[in-house]
Parts: structure tokens; sequence; C-alpha cells
């Protein structure tokens, strides 16, 4: 098995990404929970059990089985100066065979936003896709009002490719979202004229 399925850790500048943990409970909870009015707009419908222990459970499980398949690499993104749980990225949907593609997903409690760690963890999770991963394409989707995701995807190499129609059921509703791309080798506006 490869040594990324068993146990998957990025280190950043400030943060650990690691995978979940059944000891993250408490403080997951908490996070979403105080974080909810902010992250509600953007995200599809909270299960009725989104904030139990069960359901938590069920992600903790869902994390281990997708790392062990090579389907996704979900992380946690945890400040080392004090060891408090930020968000989470998730490179989901990975694609092998002539694709070597995958879709980036995230999220940052509301005290944490703006600071700059989302940025860095996806540059961390980019760089672990392309070098380590061996990936040629990461995407990522967001409803085109998300300024603020926009920005960090553009500020961390994304490039803008248009719009899905009806892409995601956000807080019940179908909505089109913006699409972007991260190339391992970006060719994208460069010709050989001249």
């Amino acid at each position: 098995m490869l040594a990324w399925k068993r146990r998957p850790r990025i280190e950043t500048e400030r943060m650990t990404l690691r995978q979940p943990q059944h000891s993250d409970f408490r403080y997951w909870t908490a996070l979403r929970q105080n974080s909810a009015r902010f992250l509600q707009p953007w995200e599809p419908s909270w299960a009725s059990d989104h904030l139990t222990r069960k359901g938590f459970t069920s992600r903790v499980y869902w994390a281990q089985r997708a790392i062990n398949q090579g389907s996704a690499i979900p992380l946690f993104m945890q400040r080392r100066s004090d060891r408090i749980l930020l968000g989470a990225i998730t490179l989901d949907n990975i694609r092998r065979g002539p694709a070597q593609a995958g879709t980036l997903g995230y999220w940052i409690g509301h005290d944490h936003a703006r600071q700059g760690y989302m940025q860095e963890a996806i540059l961390a999770m980019v760089h672990h896709a392309f070098r380590t991963l061996d990936l040629s394409r990461i995407e990522a989707a967001c409803l085109p009002e998300n300024v603020a995701s926009r920005g960090v995807l553009e500020r961390a190499g994304f490039k803008y490719e248009g719009v899905a129609q009806s892409y995601l059921q956000i807080n019940g509703r179908w909505r089109n979202h913006v699409l972007y791309a991260n190339l391992r080798h970006d060719r994208r506006g460069k010709t050989h004229a001249g």
C-alpha cells in the first residue's frame, strides 16, 4: 500500500493537514455549529444527523475508506501552534487513467476566515496532488457570488473555465457554479506562434 494511502499528512507553514479522527468530534461539531450561518449559504443542506456523533463517525469511516481506495483525500486543517481545528479540505473524485484529475472542496470556520489559512491549505494540497499523487488536473467549483472562494482559488493559481448549470444542490436548490482548474503543466493561453 502506498504511504499516502495509509495516513496522509501534509505540513504547511502554520498547519498540519491530517486525516479526521474520532477524537475530533467535539471540536468539529463546535466549529461547524458556531460557523453555521457563515457556511450554510455555500453548502448542500445539512442532514438531520449532521452534527451528531453518529454522523461524524460515518464521516470518519468514509474518510478512511476513501483514502484506502485512493478515491479521495479528506483532511482536517489543524493549526500547529495551538492544535485548533480550523476547517477541512478534500481532494475528492480522484480519477486515474487518462484523466489523472481530482476535485477540490474546502470549508473554514468563521473565526478563521480571511487569515490566509485556506490559500495555504489549497496550495499545499495542489502541490501534494501534483508531486505525490502525480495528478495532472485539479478542479474546483463555487457559487458565482462567493467572492471569497473565487478569490482564494485565483490566488492559488486556479483559472476560470466556465459555468456548470445546475451543478449542485445548495441550501435545497439546484445552483449554477463557476468552474476553476489548476493544471500541472498549464499551457492555457500559450502558443507556438511567433
